[in-house]
């Protein structure tokens, strides 16, 4: 095994990133590690960006390192102004770092939730400047959330002298994602952006790419680090680097834009077969939403979680129905129509994204599968019986039971 002799893992005790002359093989790894990294990042269309380094952490905790970092910048400052994005991780990361969320809600337009950039420069303005740690903002998200107009709250943090942290946990393999943090930065002001590796690499979780524009600052958050840390991470990150290269990365990002547009496609005939449609959502390039309006009592919604628990046993997982009215508790926060983004969507839906790795026959066995499940449903809502989730309608590909892995709003 590549871990046999690295066992001392990367960093040392007070700076993940420094050399340990004694583990000389660790550090040469860690450190060609964070090059290729930041190589990927550029490949990726974030060509400003001057630093990374990989931590073995997920992206919400290394957000709290982002948040710590600056915290020690701004030690008066004790607001996080969060345009709302309903993942629990998210959220949770402002608490862990002992700040204080401002949350502000999304603006309906069509069918898109998008940032409120009028509501966040309002906030700043109330709260002063001086008291706000950071603006919070989010690239990749599940419809019909799109994600947050980077490129203008930039301008506006730019403006108004706060600094911006951006999630990006899955937003690296995302065109337009990159764009928008590529232009904020050009423009405007972008302090640290955290993305996956799970997610953009398909290795296994635990570790995140902390970068930024100034290679000072993405220093001093890796200075905030503890101690040593575990090179699995970086292992993992490295191995696939060398196996993929950049053109075969470029591959992979060119066919999860034909999954995607496959998946648009498919869920759209899908969608009208059963009286549905897919909710029109042009901003996000990632994820889509199919409303689920037919199958929605407004008694109980039971019908519609349902749905998503016959598709699980189905081996379907990430893809997830919505339906209305869920409330949700995180840390004495209260959240109105969690997972919708917003307190009152107009209708329940189900969400499905096309995520790096995937194929069109995946897409095409996910909506065999969807259109099962539906068929099933309707038929249990006219029968007034409960729905049968036996799996005897499993399809088989070659054999084996196919899993199909959408990418699940929970893990960033």
């Amino acid at each position: 095994m590549l871990i046999h002799g690295l066992a001392h893992g990367i960093g040392r005790s007070g700076d993940v990133t420094a050399i340990q002359p004694k583990a000389a093989g660790s550090s040469v790894l860690s450190q060609l590690t964070n090059s290729m990294a930041l190589d990927v990042i550029r490949l990726s269309g974030i060509k400003l960006a001057k630093s990374c380094f990989v931590v073995p952490m997920a992206t919400g905790m290394s957000l709290v390192l982002c948040f710590l970092t600056l915290r020690q910048l701004r030690p008066k400052a004790r607001y996080i102004i969060w345009s709302r994005i309903d993942q629990k991780s998210c959220f949770k990361a402002m608490l862990t770092a002992g700040l204080e969320p401002v949350v502000i809600q999304n603006r309906l337009s069509g069918d898109e939730l998008q940032t409120d950039v009028e509501a966040i420069r309002e906030s700043i303005g109330r709260l002063g400047a001086e008291n706000i740690l950071c603006v919070y903002t989010t690239t990749s998200c599940f419809a019909p959330r799109t994600p947050d107009r980077v490129d203008d709250v930039a301008r506006l943090c730019k403006d108004m002298e706060v600094p911006h942290v951006i999630n990006n946990a899955y937003g690296l393999q995302m065109s337009k994602c990159c764009h928008l943090i590529q232009e904020g930065a050009r423009t405007g002001r972008v302090d640290a952006f955290v993305q996956s590796t799970d997610k953009n690499f398909m290795v296994p979780v635990g570790g995140s790419i902390v970068a930024g524009f100034d290679a000072a600052f993405v220093e001093r958050i890796a200075q905030t680090y503890p101690g040593r840390a575990s090179a699995s991470p970086s292992v993992d990150l490295f191995i696939t680097c060398l196996t993929l290269g950049s053109k075969g990365y470029k591959e992979l990002l060119q066919g999860r834009k034909e999954a995607f547009n496959r998946l648009k496609e498919k869920l759209t005939e899908l969608a009208e077969g059963h009286g549905e449609r897919l909710l029109a959502t042009p901003h996000n390039t990632i994820s889509m939403a199919m409303t689920l309006g037919s199958f929605d009592d407004a008694t109980d919604g039971r019908l519609v979680t349902e749905i998503g628990s016959m598709l699980f046993t189905r081996n379907v997982s990430g893809a997830r129905v919505v339906p209305r009215g869920v409330t949700k508790d995180i840390g004495g926060y209260i959240f109105k129509g969690f997972q919708s983004h917003t307190d009152d969507y107009p209708c329940a839906y189900l969400t499905a994204a096309a995520a790096v790795g995937m194929t069109t026959k995946d897409v095409d066995l996910f909506v065999k599968r969807l259109d099962k499940v539906l068929t099933k449903a309707r038929k249990s809502q006219h029968s007034k019986q409960p729905v049968d989730k036996t799996d005897e309608d499993i399809e088989q590909i070659d054999g084996e039971i196919g899993n199909i892995e959408l990418e699940d709003e929970e893990d960033v």
